[in-house]
């Protein structure tokens, strides 16, 4: 990458010039430089599928190609630049390449004449310029690489003047290339010299035509090719004010007003203008055409069209109050003399030309040099030295710009008075050690120009950070916190994150800053120290979490700032606290589900032995899941299309309760059948403390009785007083599922529903469907397992249905049953199969990095959330229409959805068993999350399961799978109430 020399726009460079440019799909973000998106089309689109080589791109110029071309690349030998359409008006002042049919170079004009030019011109009317790419072949390039030490082409190099040759200066393009051109011949290449040498210098002349006589030698035979790219667009940035405004302002590729910005009345910005890397505060009015970079101003200020303002700071914009600028350039730059930095101001015009000679038609501030030192007193002698020669009299090297003062540290007033203004007078300004804009740029400090920039981008990511959160915005924050991380800037990130979680008015915004904590513990850990997900209830932890629980957010964030200053030192201890700020993150998302309130009524309960029996189907989930997770569902909305199961033929989840006369908790888990496989026996409260771990025994039991207020965890009473006194007594629960753990058909979901049935009515307490659905929600958030409540609403509420919740708190589940045609539940009980796959779904962890990917706003992960509800309703059609067809393109869209969701859901297994399948099925997907348990499917044909059972048995590396019949279940849970005897 050539980096060109010095540019009057920006201190640092063209390369380094920053363009308003955003690309929301970056893994970082940060400022759009040139040099950032001619690497980017080089890498991506003009470098794809190339042999090796060596590269060689120019960095003064502004590309744009929109798609990427196909070059081909057979047979390639020698180089190949590489070229872009441009008008022939535009040729007269750059270079054009002429070619043959075959792509072949015969020459290369520089500002040629306008024969020269005409002969260039392809059909559709534009010229082939030559835009500062080449690709040398591994032949070409060892041939230069094998003569640059040789004299006189070592006088290119440090090799050749350390050895004290004079330098001799070489063109890529008119020596290098030139010389491959087929129409160019020896004598008449060796006589020319390149345009850029200046003229009368024998020596330097001299050793050119050495050194193009060996580039001869060695490289005529090698062929030189153009690639064309006729959809891409070319801008050399030139030194003309004009030129650069629009390269600033005129929508292109990813184009925005306002960059990496924060722009407190975005109104005052007109169309056409473009903000990058600023701060404004209070009124900032900005003209079309106009553009502002790295700036920190505070309002009223008033700036009109044709302005471009650089690197002014806080300090310096109260000069600009009660101004109107026009068509002018203003800039501040830092430069180092000897050890001072200091910060120098420059104003020019933007009509005005650099190296116009004043008496001449050059300009100042857009206006004849004569009428500019009528208006100010200012005269010839005072800026430029008497022994200048006159026609060295111009803007580069006239002496306007104050340095040094002996009463104060010159500001931005001190070039604005220049304009007329009251900042400063002709005294002040004489008395002033001044430089020209040449002298400034020998002094130039550009490790403080990207200093300055690179503080003024985090504050105003601070900005960014509190509008996203608390403006409850669905941009990602974590391509922020990955560049945050990386710069060692992540300090001022998380007090700024601190701050709005613990000022949040909804435990919402409070829980998306602490997720937002995480991800920069996870991104200062660099990828070591671990799995991000796991366990988070270590005790050095435990006060904050007893703050947030006890609602005190303020308290709750300050402990669990205290306590991350602790776990800083290394990867393994950032990631254990990233898990523990997801732990506060998941109490702030119980909060705010469980702010959702359900009701029940009292009747007299059942004599006490007096079984409360309750049966449960299954569900599958046919689109839309995942969208009902909290906080996804209350902080995005939610929609997903349930069906109630029977597997073959039964009812497999339920639950049975009943009253006993001893004041203690008897919990058995077993099979429908009588097998028990777990029993326990609570007779204090300390038996059920840890009913929020699930995978301790009966963690479930414990928390439903929890739940269903029949025991109050936090009671100075005891267990048995609590149960004697309200029941007379204690409470037997018995449940069953007939289906395999982690069967994906939403099993623990609804036997928690099961059990608070059960439990409810054993007491004396009714609870209706609706306010069931919440109830599970509350359980399984005490059960601290998260969830949503697709399952209960698949397995509690009979048929086909759409379960939907709206983008609010507190949560509301709404359930619509889907009318369907007459016959077609039995067409649909003919079509659909269960296969269990052998694989048992591991959902450990998964819903942790589901949440994270969802609290960090991915783009993928935001746009499939809302297509997962597009195509709940589609799929709600389909039903209704009786359309099966339409169902499994429903179904097949849904897993890949999935898929999307939760990466790693399909195990290798499962595809091939699906691949098997796919030809015989309108659509299929693994139940649940995925990862393992059932497939179901939706066959062509009807009862199929004998044709795929034979289909599975061929089918390679399968393995304790099984086929089963699905019936939609059209009545929902069963509640019976049965007596003591111990038969039944």
């Amino acid at each position: 990458m050539h980096m060109g020399r010095d540019f009057p726009f920006d201190d640092c460079g063209r390369a380094f010039t920053c363009l308003p440019v955003a690309d929301p799909a970056a893994r970082v973000e940060s400022l759009t430089c040139n040099l950032d998106v001619l690497l980017s089309i080089m890498t991506h689109k003009l470098g794809r599928g190339s042999p090796p080589g060596v590269w060689v791109c120019s960095t003064d110029m502004i590309l744009s190609v929109p798609t990427s071309p196909e070059i081909v690349w057979d047979d390639f030998r020698g180089a190949r630049v590489f070229s872009l359409p441009g008008s022939v008006t535009y040729a007269r002042d750059h270079g054009v390449y002429l070619i043959d049919s075959q792509g072949l170079v015969h020459n290369i004009f520089y500002r040629g004449t306008e024969i020269q030019i005409q002969q260039c011109v392809r059909p559709d009317g534009k010229v082939p310029l030559v835009s500062g790419i080449v690709f040398f072949s591994v032949e070409t390039a060892e041939r230069l690489l094998a003569i640059h030490v040789s004299p006189p082409l070592d006088a290119c190099t440090y090799m050749g003047l350390d050895s004290g040759a004079r330098p001799v200066q070489l063109s890529l393009f008119f020596d290098i290339l030139l010389c491959m051109a087929r129409d160019v011949n020896r004598e008449s290449f060796l006589a020319g010299c390149h345009p850029e040498m200046g003229q009368g210098d024998t020596d330097q002349a001299w050793g050119q035509r050495n050194a193009r006589a060996v580039l001869w030698k060695e490289l005529r035979d090698q062929p030189l090719s153009l690639a064309y790219i006729p959809d891409g667009t070319y801008e050399y940035m030139t030194s003309s004010a004009s030129t650069h405004l629009c390269s600033l302002t005129l929508p292109r590729d990813l184009f925005a007003q306002i960059v990496h910005s924060q722009v407190e009345k975005p109104q005052f910005l007109e169309a056409g203008c473009s903000v990058v890397n600023s701060l404004l505060e209070g009124e900032v009015h900005l003209g079309p055409g106009s553009a502002i970079q790295h700036c920190q101003l505070q309002g009223p200020i008033h700036i009109g069209p044709g302005c471009l303002l650089l690197g002014l700071d806080r300090a310096s914009s109260s000069a600009l109050h009660g101004l109107a600028l026009h068509d002018l350039i203003l800039q501040g730059h830092h430069i180092q003399l000897r050890d001072t930095s200091i910060q120098v101001f420059t104003l020019i015009g933007r009509q005005d030309d650099w190296q116009s000679p004043a008496l001449g038609k050059g300009t100042y501030l857009n206006v004849p040099w004569t009428e500019f030192f009528q208006r100010t007193g200012i005269w010839d002698g005072d800026i430029w030295d008497v022994d200048t020669p006159p026609e060295e009299h111009c803007l580069l090297t006239a002496r306007l710009f104050p340095v040094f003062s002996t009463s104060r540290s010159p500001g931005l007033q001190d070039v604005l008075w220049l304009l007329g203004s009251s900042g400063g007078s002709l005294q002040a300004w004489r008395a002033s050690w001044r430089m020209s804009w040449k002298q400034i740029q020998l002094y130039l400090d550009q490790a403080a120009t990207l200093a300055s920039r690179r503080t003024l981008f985090f504050q105003q990511a601070q900005g960014k950070v509190r509008r996203v959160l608390e403006g409850r915005q669905d941009h990602s924050l974590l391509p922020l916190i990955r560049a945050a991380t990386h710069e060692g800037c992540h300090g001022l990130l998380l007090t700024t994150l601190d701050q709005v979680a613990a000022q949040a008015e909804d435990s919402g915004v409070a829980a998306r800053a602490l997720a937002c904590i995480a991800d920069v513990l996870g991104c200062m850990a660099g990828g070591h120290g671990g799995l991000r997900s796991g366990p988070a209830a270590n005790q050095k932890w435990a006060l904050a979490f007893q703050y947030l629980e006890r609602g005190d957010m303020a308290r709750g964030v300050e402990e669990l700032a205290r306590e991350r200053t602790k776990w800083l030192g290394r990867p393994a201890l950032l990631v254990r606290a990233a898990r523990h700020y997801e732990g506060a993150e998941q109490i702030l998302i119980r909060q705010a589900v469980m702010s959702t309130f359900y009701s029940v009524t009292t009747f007299e309960p059942p004599p006490f032995g007096h079984w409360v029996v309750v049966e449960c189907p299954a569900r599958v989930d046919f689109s839309g899941g995942w969208s009902d997770t909290p906080p996804i569902t209350y902080e995005h909305g939610g929609a997903v299309v349930d069906l109630a199961i029977l597997v073959d033929g039964q009812r497999p989840i339920g639950a049975r309760a009943r009253r006993i006369t001893q004041p203690e908790l008897r919990l058995s888990i077993g099979t429908h059948s009588g097998e028990v496989f777990t029993e326990l026996v609570c007779q204090s409260l300390e038996d059920l403390q840890d009913y929020c771990q699930p995978h301790a025994p009966g963690a479930l039991l414990k928390a439903a009785f929890i739940c269903a207020q029949i025991v109050q965890i936090h009671s100075p009473k005891s267990l048995q007083t609590q149960l004697h006194h309200r029941f007379g007594g204690g409470f037997e629960l018995y449940t069953w599922s007939d289906l395999p753990h982690g069967s994906g058909l939403g099993t623990s979901s609804i036997l928690a529903g099961a059990v608070l049935v059960a439990l409810h009515e054993a007491a004396g307490e009714r609870v209706g469907t609706q306010a069931l659905i919440h109830a599970v929600l509350h359980l399984e958030q005490m059960l601290t397992t998260g969830g949503g409540w697709q399952d209960q609403v698949g397995g509690l509420v009979p048929g086909i249905k759409i379960g939907r919740s709206r983008p609010r708190l507190p949560l509301k589940v709404e359930v619509e049953e889907i009318s369907v045609p007459a016959a077609f539940i039995q067409t649909l009980n003919e079509h659909l199969l269960l296969v269990y796959t052998g694989k048992t779904r591991l959902a450990r962890n998964l819903l942790q990095d589901v949440l994270r990917n969802w609290y960090a706003r991915l783009p993928a992960v935001v746009d499939n959330v809302q297509a997962l509800m597009r195509n709940a309703e589609e799929c709600a059609q389909a039903f209704s229409q009786g359309n099966l067809p339409l169902l499994g393109q429903c179904l097949t869209r849904y897993w890949e959805q999935k898929k999307c969701m939760a990466p790693g859901c399909e195990p290798q297994a499962v595809r091939r068993m699906m691949d098997a399948l796919k030809p015989y099925v309108y659509g299929q997907s693994l139940a649940g999350a995925g990862g393992g348990g059932f497939l179901y499917l939706l066959t062509k044909e009807p009862r199929q399961k004998e044709v795929l059972e034979s289909v599975l048995a061929k089918t390679e590396g399968l393995e304790k799978y099984s086929i089963h019949l699905v019936e939609v279940d059209t009545q929902g849970f069963s509640l019976q109430l049965l007596a003591s005897d111990t038969s039944a």
